[in-house]
This record gives structure tokens, C-alpha cells and sequence, in this order.
């Protein structure tokens, strides 16, 4: 395969940033396996404009490298309604490890780094304010194999315990940070935390009081070997 195909230019972008194909493959709603697919096998031949379109925009290049055809007028940045530049945001990166596990103790929560995103994007994405985002890691393997060691979580704060409803979230019990799936009794409001992985029990019947929902994860990326 040509090594300027937009096959082996995604793979090269998603290597060079860490990102795990499946992660992209739900950031443009589609099922896991659809870019490994589509860089490996070359299935779809094409990406489908739209899909190129959040991908160029997620990465801040120019949709002719993904494929878009030579007529189309050039979009390396991500373009608003307006036809401004789209403006970024710099989301933190903490030191802190959610435990897929027992539970980590938090440090103190020190910023790593700052990592950029398009506004646009992280709207779509999570919606709320880009600014109550954070970055942290995964440690533990309970919630394998939808999120594993390592991974990097994106952590909506604005999606917290007045909004809890089934998904992912980041929660401290105990002053240990987790992060654990949650399924909500529409009934009372109580919930029972779960781990993906089959090897680690159940929570069942917990009180909302009994413990601090730090956020909803909305997006997690990941290191390919």
C-alpha cells in the first residue's frame, strides 16, 4: 500500500498521537472494528465524507490527505459556520490514575499537561463546557475489555451525579478514585456498579450519597502495540 494513501496516513496520524483504531472508529459512530478495517483491508475503499470530514477536523489536517478529491476546497482547519477558523481548547491532563480495580488513591491531582482539541469537536462529543473536561489514565484491567492499563479517558465533569444515568463514570469512594459502569433503578434512583470484566463483582443497590461521581467518561484512547 502507498505510503501516502489516506490508509496508511490515518495510521501513521493515529500512531504518532497514540490513538487505538476502535476509539476512532466510535468517534465516527461506527462499530470498532470499522477503521482497522478500512486501513488494513481497505474496506470501505473510500471514507465517507463525513467521516472524513470529523477525522481531518479531529487531527487539524487537510481532508485531501484522508481522500477527499482534488476539486474539493481545502479544510485544514476545522471550519465554523462562518467560515472562521474554529478555535481550539486545551483540555488538562492530570496525574491521577482511575482504578479499573480496587481503587487508586488520588495525589495531588498535579497537571501534566495541556492537550488541544477542537472546540467544535468536544461540543459534539460531550457537549456542556470544553473547560469542566479532563485527561486521565486507567490502572487495572476490571473494566477489560472496554477500557484497559494505560488507556487515556476523557472525563466530562459537567455530566456528573445530577445527571446519572447508565454509562462509564469516574467516582471516588472512600478517597479512592475508580472508574466502574453504572446501572441506574429508574425506580429509586439507586444504582449498582459493575466491572466489564467478569472477574470482579457487582455493587449492587448503592446510594448516590454514599459516594462522589467526578464524571461521565465520553472517550477514551489508547496505545497500539
Amino acid at each position: 500500500m502507498d505510503e501516502d494513501s489516506p490508509q496508511q496516513i490515518l495510521a501513521r496520524l493515529a500512531r504518532e498521537r497514540g490513538d487505538d483504531y476502535a476509539a476512532l472508529s466510535r468517534l465516527i459512530g461506527r462499530n470498532t472494528a470499522y477503521i482497522q478495517q478500512f486501513i488494513k483491508r481497505g474496506t470501505p475503499r473510500r471514507l465517507a465524507e463525513e467521516d472524513r470530514r470529523i477525522l481531518a477536523e479531529y487531527y487539524g489536517v487537510d481532508e485531501k490527505l484522508l481522500g477527499a478529491p482534488d476539486t474539493m476546497r481545502s479544510r485544514k482547519n476545522p471550519i465554523d459556520g462562518d467560515g472562521a477558523v474554529g478555535r481550539m481548547v486545551a483540555v488538562s491532563q492530570y496525574a491521577v490514575n482511575a482504578s479499573a480495580g480496587p481503587g487508586a488513591l488520588p495525589g495531588d491531582e498535579e497537571e501534566l499537561s495541556r492537550i488541544a482539541f477542537p472546540e467544535r469537536w468536544l461540543r459534539r462529543l460531550a457537549g456542556g463546557d470544553p473547560a469542566r473536561l479532563s485527561i486521565i489514565t486507567v490502572s487495572g484491567d476490571s473494566m477489560e475489555p472496554t477500557l484497559s492499563d494505560g488507556d487515556e479517558i476523557l472525563v466530562s465533569g459537567d455530566d456528573g451525579a445530577d445527571r446519572l444515568r447508565d454509562g462509564i463514570y469516574v467516582l471516588r469512594v472512600d478517597n479512592a478514585l475508580m472508574v466502574k459502569r453504572i446501572a441506574v433503578n429508574p425506580a429509586n434512583r439507586r444504582f449498582t456498579i459493575k466491572s466489564d470484566n467478569d472477574g470482579y463483582p457487582d455493587w449492587p443497590d448503592c446510594d448516590p450519597d454514599s459516594l462522589e461521581v467526578i464524571g461521565r467518561v465520553v472517550w477514551a484512547g489508547r496505545r497500539l502495540a
